[in-house]
């Protein structure tokens, strides 16, 4: 089985069992966002427990590689602090604008290793991003990033 082969076998596993799909009592933020080119959606709301981890609600509709990303997301940002979260978003982003010539961290990105075939279409690359900006604008309305600045290294 070739990599590629793989990497689409992961997307389409999250597609069609999502991890977290559904959204949260009592979010603290939530944003809303369409990809106008191809009408894909996702409503985001995060929260934080008791020990300041992020907490992840969401709902969508669209294409295999929208919601397979947003089930990507919540699989490796829940319950995370929102530091730690933020840079696995940054990962994920550097990897989308890669043109697909990067090589991931697995340990960083896990599943999310998968989208990198995707970043060769530049078309797809919204649908891939569209929970992941969804997801930082949802933690900036809920002051969560505010609370939780990125270490400097």
């Amino acid at each position: 089985m070739s990599l590629e082969s793989l990497y689409q076998e992961i997307i389409l596993d999250h597609y069609k069992n999502p991890r977290g799909r559904g959204l949260l009592e009592a979010p603290l933020g939530t944003a809303f966002h369409v990809n106008p080119t191809c009408g894909d959606e996702i409503n985001m709301q995060v929260s934080a427990d008791a020990d300041g981890g992020l907490l992840i609600g969401y709902e969508g509709t669209g294409c295999s590689i929208s919601q397979a990303s947003a089930s990507v997301l919540y699989e490796l940002v829940q319950g995370l602090p929102v530091a730690e979260a933020e840079k696995i978003r940054l990962a994920f982003v550097e990897l989308m604008h890669s043109q697909g010539n990067a090589e991931p961290d697995e340990e960083v990105l896990g599943d999310g290793v998968a989208f990198v075939g995707v970043a060769k279409y530049p078309a797809r690359i919204k649908c891939a991003l569209l929970a992941w900006m969804a997801l930082q604008d949802a933690e900036i309305k809920a002051d969560l990033v505010m609370a939780a600045p990125l270490d400097e290294e």
